[in-house]
């Protein structure tokens, strides 16, 4: 088996407003400058902003893992009004759902507001690629990846993606003892 030796991850804000130009992103620049202290492996992100519009969500999803990002982090539209459809975008282009990272999402953000029950994120496999949506704001990406990437590292390994080495003093990435090791598994891709 042949791992990818680099890590591809999209980035998608989706954001009418910051579509249109009327404010900068600020989600995407807060996923990427996360990424760029959590992770020690080689990456590269691509990124996109979307409209409020699910067939755009879809479309942006699906040409990030026609571009092979074996991860792709949204930001945006998860809420509870009209306009927020990113987690119907999400599921509409999904192959395997994976409830747990939702779950675990809203009760992060839960330990610091009590809206965060009004949030619908979600996240799914398609094809080789895991799609987590994340909340819209900076400081609350960051809360939750700080928390939530733990598993991310492993998932991907189980999806035959890039092996990932995390800044621990950032996050520190999980893996069951019965695992091999990062080492064993670098040795074996070569």
């Amino acid at each position: 088996m042949t791992r990818p030796k680099k890590l591809k991850v999209g980035i998608l804000t989706v954001s009418d407003r910051a579509f249109r130009g009327e404010y900068p992103d600020r989600g995407g620049p807060a996923i990427a400058d996360w990424l760029a202290q959590a992770l020690m492996s080689p990456f590269e992100t691509l990124r996109q902003v979307a409209p409020d519009e699910q067939s755009k969500i879809e479309q942006a999803l699906i040409e990030f893992v026609e571009q092979g990002c074996r991860l792709i982090l949204t930001t945006g539209g998860t809420g509870p009004s009209k306009r927020d459809v990113t987690p119907e975008a999400t599921l509409a282009v999904m192959d395997k759902e994976l409830p747990g990272f939702g779950e675990r999402m809203r009760q992060i953000s839960l330990q610091y507001v009590p809206t965060a029950i009004l949030s619908r994120q979600v996240a799914v496999i398609r094809q080789d690629s895991l799609i987590i949506n994340l909340p819209g704001q900076p400081k609350s990406i960051g809360e939750t990846l700080g928390e939530l990437f733990a598993a991310v590292p492993y998932c991907l390994e189980l999806m035959d993606g890039p092996l990932v080495r995390t800044e621990g003093k950032i996050v520190s990435a999980f893996r069951p003892k019965s695992a091999p090791t990062l080492e064993e598994l670098e040795k074996e891709s070569r």
